[in-house]
């Protein structure tokens, strides 16, 4: 078989449109990339603002229990000057 001009033509054009397809390409697969990259930056983000909020809790939890503890002492310290009063 013998390639004529137009069969050329029609090979260039196509190899063409393939180099074309294949920068598209490379350009979405960059910019899934960098989107992936963000991705990954906010969800540590995210994730070092959970253990942050967690550590907080703990915190609150805790002076709660302070604050809980130092009430109870309190609510004694009444009632023993109560029955000592009566």
């Amino acid at each position: 078989m013998r390639w004529t001009d137009e069969m050329l033509d029609e090979l260039s054009s196509i190899v063409s449109e393939m180099r074309e397809s294949i920068s598209e390409m490379r350009e979405s697969i960059s910019e899934v990339k960098d989107s992936i990259d963000g991705l990954r930056v906010t969800a540590q983000a995210l994730l070092q603002l959970a253990a942050q909020s967690q550590r907080e809790m703990e915190n609150v939890k805790q002076r709660q229990a302070e604050n809980d503890e130092q009430f109870n002492v309190i609510l004694e310290e009444v009632r023993f000057l109560n029955r000592r009063n009566d």
